[in-house]
């Protein structure tokens, strides 16, 4: 008789491809998102310079920290997105009054 051996697949992170968790990766992603999505939100408000100036550095750092240290795709997919969004709310917040409103 044939032995049948059942492999059990290990626990897959949502953002990563190769089967291994990547839970710092994970982590950066998801606050490089968010931080663009605010960014990129309050930047539409010519009053919200500060946050969205803030949020938007912020942002571009930890995005740019996540593409070095990522390992797959799909992680640096949103990571993309987040750097963007990023980018446009701290630009948008420097030209409506900086970092430091307009000191």
């Amino acid at each position: 008789m044939a032995q049948t051996t059942q492999t059990r697949r290990p626990a897959v992170s949502l953002l990563a491809s190769d089967g291994r968790p990547h839970p710092l990766q994970d982590a950066l992603v998801a606050v490089t998102v968010v931080l663009g999505l605010i960014a990129f939100v309050t930047a539409m408000f010519h009053s919200l310079h500060l946050i969205s100036s803030w949020t938007g550095l912020i942002g571009i750092l930890t995005g740019a920290y996540g593409q070095y240290i990522s390992a797959t795709t799909r992680e640096r997919f949103p990571l993309i997105l987040g750097l963007g969004a990023s980018a446009i709310g701290f630009y948008l917040g420097m030209a409506h009054g900086g970092l430091f409103g307009g000191l």
